[in-house]
């Protein structure tokens, strides 16, 4: 099992600056680079690598990523994934080049297919339509019917949440989330904004006082729990839409002199690297995040070897990890 400590000795610093930068604690003054390392090696520990038969042809692979380092790391979601997209080409020893929408043409006309993640305008969905490449989207639907998708069970993945809060005597229940810094960016809603919503007017639990959207990040869920308490508005348990939203919510109900789980019980989604290490460790959706980069590769090697033009989704299933950020009432 890996601790703390295997990351601290890995990446040089103490097991302490590995904990407060694993739970998005933006008072720590380190530096960028630093706090990027320790993501990546706490990924990479626990990264398991497959033995897959490999494509004999070696490729030239675009990766395009709306996602910025610094926004990485701020949800670490994407850049777990990106880490296995590069390890998968790496492994399979294909050529990979980092596209951007000001990539010339010629540059992507030199490339056998693409791999794009992040969140998406219609815009910039029709720029990489336009690059007319085998293209495969991790975790957003282009539109298109040529390109391929490998997304989350969603409807699974908040089903499963919402019944551990309803298992447990929860009748009061909210949700923090939903939504990119920026409306303009995206291209969907948040799927598990929508089933959330559904599921629980199906319960008849639904109560729009408990709910507040926001951008997946710490800040904006410290804020918005903050806001829920000052409102008087405060559920017994609060479905994060991310876990960095989880450790901002953390972060708030200690300032507020709250006890998790005893006063609130947080569910987040992702099950990032750091939610184990959380106090008390957080209860959250495992995505399989790692198999979504690799297999991303491995979905579009066959679409350019078999010379596919009919595009799949993929549904990935996700794991509820109960641990005791959740109490029985």
């Amino acid at each position: 099992m890996v601790t703390i400590k295997n990351i601290a000795d890995k990446a040089k610093v103490s097991p302490a600056t590995v904990s407060r930068v694993l739970n998005h604690d933006d008072s720590l003054n380190v530096k960028e680079t630093t706090r990027k390392r320790i993501f990546e090696i706490a990924e990479e520990l626990e990264y398991s690598r497959k033995n897959t038969k490999k494509i004999t042809k070696k490729l030239k692979i675009g990766t395009f990523y709306s996602y910025s380092p610094e926004e990485e790391l701020e949800d670490p979601y994407y850049l777990c994934i990106r880490l296995a997209i590069e390890k998968k080409i790496k492994q399979e020893g294909h050529k990979k080049s980092v596209l951007s929408l000001n990539t010339p043409q010629d540059t992507v006309n030199s490339l056998d297919g693409v791999i794009c993640t992040g969140t998406f305008t219609k815009d910039m969905l029709k720029t990489i339509e336009g690059w007319n490449k085998p293209t495969v989207f991790i975790d957003t639907y282009s539109g298109t019917p040529q390109s391929d998708t490998i997304t989350v069970d969603y409807k699974g993945a908040v089903q499963n949440i919402l019944d551990e809060f309803i298992k447990n005597g929860h009748s009061k229940i909210g949700f923090i989330g939903g939504a990119p810094e920026n409306p303009s960016e995206s291209n969907e809603e948040d799927s598990r904004y929508i089933e959330f919503c559904d599921y629980l007017k199906k319960k008849g639990l639904y109560n729009e006082n408990y709910i507040k959207i926001c951008p997946y990040k710490a800040k904006y869920g410290r804020f918005l729990f903050k806001e829920l308490y000052d409102e008087n508005n405060l559920p017994t348990a609060i479905f994060a839409s991310n876990d960095s939203v989880a450790t901002g919510i953390y972060r708030a109900a200690y300032e507020l002199g709250l006890d998790i789980p005893n006063d609130i019980s947080v569910i987040g989604f992702n099950d990032i690297p750091g939610a184990k290490y959380m106090i008390p460790p957080l209860t959250t959706v495992r995505v399989y995040m790692e198999f979504m980069g690799e297999h991303a590769v491995e979905v579009l090697e066959h679409k350019i070897k078999d010379g596919r033009t009919i595009g799949v989704k993929v549904l990935v299933p996700t794991k509820l990890y109960v641990r005791d950020s959740v109490r029985k009432i």
